[in-house]
């Protein structure tokens, strides 16, 4: 049997490089060293939590390892070269990363999906190719093996380091996140690129006090460490009373909510066990149930709703009967209104509760959406792939990733357009949406204070009051398209491939250890086939009248150790976003890689 033919890898072509002192790299550079091409994007929850996943691995294997981030842009605002060294220092990407906005990189090494991982050996040969985050057990294994091979064969050289630190940063405030105005007039802000809260003064400026020692950590106690914490808010004082601390904070990185007594700054972790949601655990007890970056805050109905930005879905967290949950959304990655368990979303990032409305910001979708009597709708924006800057009619009206908002006196929404830089507003009454400020700097929460409304200008490290000035633009639509896979009309066969990794077996202690659920965007293109499965395989039919489509596939597999005396459990997640078209031409199979 010949073995496959090796690949080397493509050459590393972009705009410019950053973290390498002013350096261009290119494969030459790495040979000698493993090598992990990291394909993201700096909107993508995704891709954010695989830039934390390779932490542990640039620590464990030094400079025998480098990774190489590629960033390729989804929307318009991620192709400024400014908002992407914002964004490499906001989220503490401490290795080289190559500016590739018109994608050359991308294509050259045929990547599809946000993030892609790519290791390359010393030799600069391709070893694998892996979609999606999770990886790090499959990481560490394929690097491992390639750092004692070439140490064995004399073939690894570590060289010195590629990475180069830029000059730390001199400003009160660094990237801040959300904020919320604390009973006598104070502003507490997240100072999320320093992982810590910051009280401020009714002035804005005036430092009050400090919570968190600015470090990474998740210690509790009154010397707390934070992970670029983001959302807040107050409890009611007759909950707080009870409870023992006055507000919860969306510890994001850390994947916790955690609790601040507003007396002393102490802190206590309230909900979550740190580890990153995988699949249900079957219990509601918040302290043993796990979270997926919650993002925002807002109490509601009597208890808090929390963004749950990464699994695209909301929560709920009871601090009396310490409680949490799912509270809306199935964890599909999309845009779909209706009652509360059906709805998709993608990264909900902000939160604000009306009287009768929780609003919320939907930011891969760039859209306002609402919940109300037990159903969610969306009253601007249209899908995971259109955003622009277009006022109008909210039907037609456009965003671009937005992260924060507020419910103003008046009763309109007020609407942190990121991307756009903009402070945008929307009528309920009128279902219009016009442009209150531009030119703002990633704006990422709104306030209302004494009337007045304020912005957290987060590239600005910041807290401002813009001008005014209610005007209507009407900009560019933009649509990002990706390439579609043929199929044949009718039937189509699915199928998840997967192996467990080596020493591993699927395990069977709760039942199946496979699920696969399956939906379509618009629902009508599958005639059957839809729904949860216990199989890696399922037969589908296509609806006649559509002629394209997103097929939804959510894919896990459990696996444990198979001869270890205390075997480790693991569960291999993947979901995917298939877009279709339906041609005579097409195929009649569908195959995905569940990569263990």
């Amino acid at each position: 049997m010949t073995k496959p033919a090796r690949v080397r890898a493509a050459e590393l072509r972009g705009r410019s490089w950053l973290n390498t002192g002013g350096r261009t790299l290119s494969l030459a550079d790495l040979r000698g060293r493993v090598t992990v091409v990291d394909f993201w994007t700096f909107c993508c929850i995704n891709c954010l939590h695989v830039l934390d996943e390779l932490r542990p691995l640039e620590e464990k294997y030094g400079d025998a390892l480098v990774i190489i981030g590629v960033h390729s842009p989804k929307f318009e605002h991620e192709r400024d070269p400014q908002a992407l060294a914002a964004a490499v220092e906001r989220y503490g990407v401490e290795h080289p990363v190559l500016d590739d906005p018109n994608l050359i990189t991308w294509d050259a090494f045929a990547a599809r999906a946000w993030p892609t991982l790519v290791v390359i050996d010393p030799a600069g040969y391709v070893v694998s190719t892996m979609a999606g985050e999770g990886h790090l057990e499959a990481l560490d294994a394929i690097v491992g093996e390639l750092v004692a091979k070439h140490t064995a064969d004399g073939t690894l050289d570590t060289g010195g380091p590629l990475y180069v630190a830029a000059p730390p940063a001199e400003t009160t405030l660094r990237f801040p996140g959300k904020a919320i105005e604390l009973p006598g007039g104070d502003v507490l802000v997240t100072d999320s690129a320093r992982h810590r809260l910051v009280r401020l003064a009714p002035d804005l400026e005036t430092v009050v006090q400090a919570v968190g020692t600015g470090e990474r950590g998740r210690a509790d106690g009154t010397e707390p460490q934070f992970n670029e914490p983001q959302g807040l808010a107050l409890l009611p004082a007759e909950v707080a009373a009870e409870v023992g601390y006055d507000l919860v904070v969306a510890d994001t990185v850390n994947h916790l909510l955690r609790g601040v007594r507003l007396a002393d700054g102490a802190v206590t972790t309230v909900a979550g066990t740190g580890r990153q949601w995988r699949m249900d655990n079957g219990t509601t007890a918040a302290l043993d149930v796990d979270l997926s970056s919650p993002w925002d805050l807002a109490w509601f109905e009597g208890r808090l709703v929390i963004a749950m930005a990464g699994i695209h879905q909301l929560w709920y967290f009871d601090p009396l009967a310490r409680t949490a949950g799912v509270y809306a959304g199935t964890t599909v990655e999309s845009l779909k209104d209706g009652a509360l368990d059906q709805v998709w979303m993608a990264q909900p990032s902000g939160l604000a509760a009306a009287a009768d409305r929780l609003w919320l910001v939907d930011s891969e979708t760039s859209s306002l959406r609402y919940v109300e009597d037990g159903r969610m709708h969306t009253a601007v924006g249209q899908g995971l792939f259109d955003f622009g800057h277009v006022d109008g009619p909210a039907a037609d009206a456009l965003m671009q990733h937005p992260l924060g908002l507020a419910v103003l006196p008046d009763g309109r929404v007020a609407v942190a357009d990121t991307y756009n830089g903009a402070l945008r507003v929307y009528d309920p009454q009128a279902e219009t949406v016009s442009t209150l400020a531009v030119d703002l700097a990633e704006p990422s929460d709104v306030l209302v204070l004494g009337g007045a409304v304020w912005v957290v200008e987060s590239a600005a490290h910041r807290l401002a009051a813009p001008d005014l000035g209610e005007a209507a633009v009407s900009g560019r639509h933009h649509r990002v398209t990706r390439k579609r896979t043929k199929v044949a009309p009718g039937a189509l066969r699915l199928e998840v491939l997967f192996e467990p990794a080596a020493g591993q077996k699927l395990d069977y202690t709760f039942g199946s250890p496979i699920q696969v659920t399956v939906s379509a965007d618009p629902p009508q293109l599958l005639a059957e086939g839809a729904g949860k499965g216990e199989e890696l395989g399922r037969d589908l039919l296509l609806a006649d009248g559509i002629d394209q489509g997103v097929l939804q596939v959510v894919a896990q597999a459990a696996t444990c150790d198979a001869e270890a005396e205390h075997p480790a459990c693991h569960l291999t997640r993947q979901d995917w976003g298939v877009p279709v078209e339906i041609a005579e031409d097409g195929v009649s199979t569908l195959r995905l890689v569940l990569r263990a």
